[in-house]
């Protein structure tokens, strides 16, 4: 969640709004990767003796000794799937990270995967790419997000780690 501060200058006042939530992988949609991923592939577990990983169920990091399995996930073509459009090749799909059993989904205070330069990449409600932007630290995603969403044409945006162009989380419109 990203939360705005904003002045009015001649009222003085101060008014505090949160706007944009970062989304994890759907719980149902983690349901059908744990089965087969988005490449037809059973789910593969193992166990992570180092941490570190970015798990899209949750929104942070994985710890030493947790069960998790590397999936490939289309996260487009989900979303688009519920809305009726079809992105064409805009459709790609690509590594994640997933707990290889339910987990209890994210805790939504701050920005998700900080500390990293990740892109903010801008789809359509065609499912069409409208653009994106580098985010170099966490205090530029609210600007991006508002410049994302100040154009009428962006439906959601993707939140895109620079140095592999992995899917890490997706934002809506409000």
């Amino acid at each position: 969640m990203t939360t705005h501060t904003t002045t009015d200058a001649t009222t003085d006042m101060t008014t505090y709004a949160t706007t944009y939530t970062a989304r994890p992988i759907d719980p149902a949609v983690l349901k059908d990767l744990r089965t087969a991923d988005d490449a037809d592939r059973p789910m593969v577990p193992f166990t992570d003796e180092e941490g570190g990983a970015p798990l899209r169920c949750c929104l942070r990091r994985s710890e030493p000794g947790e069960r998790i399995a590397l999936v490939s996930y289309a996260p487009l073509r989900r979303w688009a799937t519920g809305t009726g459009v079809d992105p064409g090749a805009y459709d790609e799909q690509g590594p994640v990270f997933i707990h290889a059993d339910d987990c209890p989904g994210p805790d939504l205070h701050g920005q998700p995967f900080p500390g990293a330069h990740r892109t903010v990449r801008r789809y359509s409600a065609e499912g069409h790419i409208l653009g994106g932007r580098l985010v170099e630290n966490t205090d530029a995603f609210d600007e991006a997000f508002d410049e994302a969403f100040a154009d009428p044409e962006v439906a959601l945006v993707h939140v895109r780690a620079v140095e592999y162009g992995c899917f890490l989380y997706e934002v809506r419109r409000v």
